[in-house]
C-alpha cells in the first residue's frame, strides 16, 4: 500500500528488550486518511494477537487519528498498557486526540476511603513501570502509591501520567488506598487533568513550601470533579522537603478540607540544609518532630518518610519503632518487603493493649456511675489519657488485634 508520510510526524512509546514485561514498544507514523497498517510482533501472539489487533483499531478510532503505520514489540501487556502506550505515541507523533481512549472500567467502584483510615505503609510504583502494578496489592500495604515524580524521568512523565490513568480504571488494588504522586507544581496541574476524573483516593503534593499550593491543587481537583459530575471525597497529603516547607507546616496542614496528613522528603531535606543524610536521622529530627506536632495540631495524620536501605530490615526495624515513638502513624515503602517490617513496628504491643482496656473499661465504668473522675486502681486517670487509650483501643480492633473490647493475641 502506497502512503505519504511527514517523518516528523512519528511518535515512539513504551519500552523495548529481552528483559522487558508486561510491556510494550510503539512506533506511529501517521498516514492520509483512512490508512492503517499494522506490523505486530507479540511474546503472546497465538492467543492475543488478534485482540491486539482489535484493540488498535479501538483506540485509533476513538482518539480520531486520521490514518496510521503502527509497529509493535509486546511483551505482554495488558490492555490498559496497550492503550496508554498507543496514545502516547500517537500525540508523540503530533495529532491532538479529540478523545481519550479509556479501558472499561471492570472494577465496583469502591466508596471514598476515610479521612482517618489506618495508613502504616504506603508502597510506591514507579508510575511508567506497569510490571509493578498487577500484583502490588498481593503484598498488602494499606495504600499504594502511583508515582508521577521523582521516579519517571522527564522525557517520560506523559508517558506515566497516561499508564497511571488507565491502571486506575483497570487494576485491582486489593483494597490498598490508591494514591497518586503528582509532580512539583505547576507542572503537576496537568498530571491531575488526567487523573482525577479517574477516583483515586488520595493524591500527594510534593516539595509544598505553602498553603496556597495547596489551595491551587484543590481548586483544580473541585473544577475537575464538578466537571465530571463526581461526589467523592478525594484526599490531599502534602509532602514537606524544604526548610521552608517545614516551618510552614502547621499552615499547609490547614490550608484545605481535604488534607488528611503530612509527610516528609528526607532525601530533599537534607540536601536542603546542605548536610548528609545519616542512617539514624539526626540531621531531621527537628523536622520530624515538627510535623508530627503540626500534625497533630491540625488534627491530621503524621506520617514518616521511606527508609531508603531496602536490604536493611534490623535498620528499618528500628526507624519504625523510634518512628511511632515520635506520634508518627505510618512511612512510605519503596519495596513489598518492607511492608510487614514496617506493620510490626507500628503496631501496638500486646502490653499497650493490655493498658489501654484497662483504662477504657474504667471510663466507662465512671460513665456509667455517672462520675467526673476516671480512676484506675488508686491512679487518677486525665481525659487526654483515656482519649489516647481509646484510640489505641480502635487501632488494635482494625488490626484485629482485640475484639468488643476482649484481648487477643499480639505482639509484646
Amino acid at each position: 500500500m502506497s502512503s505519504s508520510v511527514n517523518r516528523e510526524q512519528l511518535g515512539v512509546a513504551g519500552r523495548q528488550g529481552e528483559d522487558v514485561r508486561s510491556d510494550l514498544w510503539v512506533s506511529v507514523e501517521l498516514l492520509d486518511a483512512g490508512q492503517l497498517e499494522m506490523a505486530i510482533n507479540s511474546r503472546v501472539e497465538t492467543y492475543f494477537g488478534d485482540a491486539i489487533r482489535q484493540q488498535i483499531e479501538e483506540v485509533l478510532t476513538e482518539l480520531g487519528t486520521r490514518g496510521a503505520r503502527v509497529t509493535i514489540e509486546d511483551a505482554g501487556a495488558l490492555p490498559f498498557v496497550v492503550g496508554a502506550r498507543l496514545e502516547t505515541a500517537v500525540r508523540r507523533a503530533g495529532w491532538e486526540p479529540k478523545a481519550h481512549w479509556l479501558p472499561e472500567a471492570t472494577l465496583t467502584q469502591a466508596p471514598s476511603t476515610a479521612a482517618d483510615r489506618l495508613r502504616r505503609s504506603r508502597l510506591y510504583l514507579p508510575g511508567n513501570e506497569p510490571k509493578f502494578f498487577i500484583n502490588a496489592g498481593l503484598h498488602q500495604p494499606d495504600a499504594i502509591i502511583l508515582d508521577l515524580e521523582d521516579s519517571v524521568s522527564p522525557d517520560q512523565k506523559d508517558a506515566a501520567r497516561l499508564v497511571v490513568r488507565n491502571a486506575l480504571r483497570a487494576v485491582d488494588f486489593a483494597g490498598a488506598e490508591r494514591m497518586v504522586r503528582i509532580n512539583q507544581l505547576p507542572l503537576g496541574l496537568a498530571d491531575l487533568e488526567e487523573i482525577v476524573p479517574q477516583a483515586p483516593d488520595l493524591i500527594l503534593i510534593p516539595k509544598v513550601e505553602s498553603p496556597e499550593q495547596v489551595r491551587e491543587v484543590d481548586e483544580v481537583i473541585s473544577r475537575l470533579q464538578a466537571d465530571a459530575g463526581m461526589e467523592r471525597d478525594l484526599w490531599l497529603m502534602p509532602i514537606l522537603e524544604s526548610a521552608l516547607g517545614i516551618e510552614k507546616a502547621f499552615e499547609i496542614g490547614r490550608a484545605s478540607p481535604r488534607v488528611v496528613a503530612l509527610t516528609l522528603g528526607l532525601e530533599d531535606y537534607a540536601a536542603d540544609l546542605g548536610v548528609p543524610k545519616s542512617v539514624e536521622g539526626e540531621e531531621s529530627l527537628y523536622a520530624r518532630t515538627r510535623v508530627v506536632n503540626a500534625a497533630r495540631a491540625s488534627g491530621l495524620q503524621a506520617i514518616d518518610s521511606v527508609y531508603g536501605n531496602v536490604d536493611d530490615t534490623a535498620g528499618l526495624s528500628r526507624w519504625g519503632q523510634r518512628s511511632r515513638a515520635l506520634g508518627f502513624q505510618g512511612m512510605g515503602c519503596l519495596h513489598p518487603r518492607q511492608i510487614t517490617v514496617i506493620h510490626e513496628a507500628y503496631q501496638p504491643t500486646g502490653a499497650e493493649i493490655e493498658k489501654a482496656l484497662r483504662i477504657v473499661a474504667a471510663f466507662e465504668e465512671a460513665e456509667a456511675k455517672g462520675l467526673s473522675v476516671v480512676s484506675l486502681g488508686s491512679k487518677m486517670i486525665d481525659p487526654p489519657v483515656v482519649k489516647q487509650a481509646l484510640r489505641l483501643v480502635e487501632q488494635a480492633k482494625q488490626l484485629g488485634l482485640t475484639t468488643d473490647g476482649e484481648e487477643t493475641e499480639a505482639e509484646s
